[in-house]
């Protein structure tokens, strides 16, 4: 071994055991990422345009107007956004707080079955397989970030 080499270290060894593990965590991080923007998305949409969220039942969703609709799914995509960039970084606060959005937004979307059952159920499956992915095997997952 020449002196410009170096022997690999233990987190190098973590990395290579890590590898499936580690792509769930991506996977969850990414998911978050993406759902925050939409949620974003439609935030800006129920602010902008109320007739857009409008169901049979009237126009009011849940047990408030459009307009704080849009800034409670503003502040939702943010946590999720957050969530999502700490969790590609290894922290574990952005795990704990990607579980907690997680499980939040699977009993939220239960409310919505109704209204948008296959939307829901699409997000509901995906809230489950990020919760899935951030743990099982967390601390093989998290060394080969």
């Amino acid at each position: 071994m020449s002196k410009t080499q170096t022997s690999p270290t233990a987190r190098d060894y973590a990395a290579l055991d890590a590898g499936p593990w580690t792509g769930w965590l991506v996977f969850a991080s990414i998911t978050l990422c993406v759902v925050g923007a939409i949620n974003l998305i439609q935030g800006l949409v129920a602010l902008t345009r109320d007739t857009y969220f409008l169901v049979h039942a009237g126009d009011r969703l849940l047990l408030t107007d459009f307009s704080t609709w849009g800034v409670i799914l503003l502040v939702w995509g943010l946590a999720q956004l957050a969530a999502g960039l700490g969790l590609n970084s290894g922290k574990g606060w952005a795990r704990w707080l990607a579980i907690g959005v997680a499980c939040i937004s699977v009993i939220i979307q239960t409310l919505f079955l109704a209204a948008y059952p296959i939307w829901s159920v699409m997000i509901i499956a995906l809230d489950m397989i990020v919760v899935y992915a951030l743990t099982a095997h967390w601390t093989e997952a998290r060394g080969g970030l």
